[in-house]
Parts: C-alpha cells; structure tokens; sequence
C-alpha cells in the first residue's frame, strides 16, 4: 500500500490572520449586546480564539471561537482557505461558522460565506480603543453595538 505524501502546513501565520492582532485584549460590548469578548493568540498565532460572555434577548450566550484558515490535508486540501474562517460554539448548543475580512480600520465578519446577507460591519477608532459596529440580519433584523478595549 502507498502512501501519499501529506502536504505541508504553512510555516507561518498568513498576513490576514496577523491583521486580526487589533482585536486582541479584553472588550466591554455595549448596546444591542451586552457583556465582555476577549481575543487571544492560541500557540503559534495560527489561530486567534475569542471568549464570549453577552447577554442579548435577556439569554446568557458563553462561548468559544476559533479564527483562522482551514486546512486539512486529510479532507484533500492542499492549502488553507484563502478566506479567514472561523467556528463557534455556545452554551446553546450552536456551532456557526464566520469569514473574518480586515480592511484598513473595517473589520467585517460574514456569517456564513463571504458574501452572505448575514454580517456584522464594524469600525475602529484611531487609536484602536473603540469599534462600532452593527449586525444585519436577512429580513431586516440586527443590532448595533460598541466594543471598548478594557485590557
């Protein structure tokens, strides 16, 4: 039986996940959402993970996401994703997936694909301390919001 060669990781993180590194610290979220969001670096910066606790529609939401590239050579990829993907996961039993997309002080996070009706368009500050943002929704539906950088 032959084997075929596992193609190999890239060395190191792409320059769209390291544009994610504004996000990391600590956030007060304020608005159609309240509570606390934290980004942090897993090991070897290949993935950022984001610590969720809000309140919205008086539901507690804690979660857990994990931002970055796909890649599996198991699956038959022989790269990771070009797009920033991301899963989360929460104490209401979800599992939804995200594209993360920086461009200059815009962070937009689809849901879904890149490209879905369902997002959330956010802008930094100058200085970084501060993003507004605000989530649509298909239909009409959304919130907005702010994050204020507290660590």
């Amino acid at each position: 039986m032959s084997e075929t060669p596992t193609p190999p990781a890239p060395a190191e993180p792409s320059a769209k996940v390291r544009a994610l590194d504004r996000l990391v610290g600590t956030w007060q979220v304020s608005g159609g959402v309240e509570g606390t969001v934290r980004y942090e670096w897993a090991s070897g910066k290949f993935f950022l993970l984001q610590h969720v606790e809000l309140r919205q529609d008086g539901m507690d939401i804690r979660g857990l996401e994990v931002i970055g590239h796909l890649f599996n050579p198991f699956a038959g990829h022989e790269a990771p994703s070009e797009d920033v993907w991301s899963r989360f996961y929460d104490n209401q039993g979800n599992t939804l997936d995200y594209v993360y997309e920086i461009e200059g002080d815009t962070l937009t996070i689809w849901g879904g694909e890149k490209g879905s009706p369902a997002y959330m368009r956010g802008t930094f500050d100058a200085d970084g301390t501060t993003m507004e943002s605000e989530w649509v929704y298909p239909g009409g539906g959304g919130y907005k919001s702010v994050m204020t950088r507290v660590e």
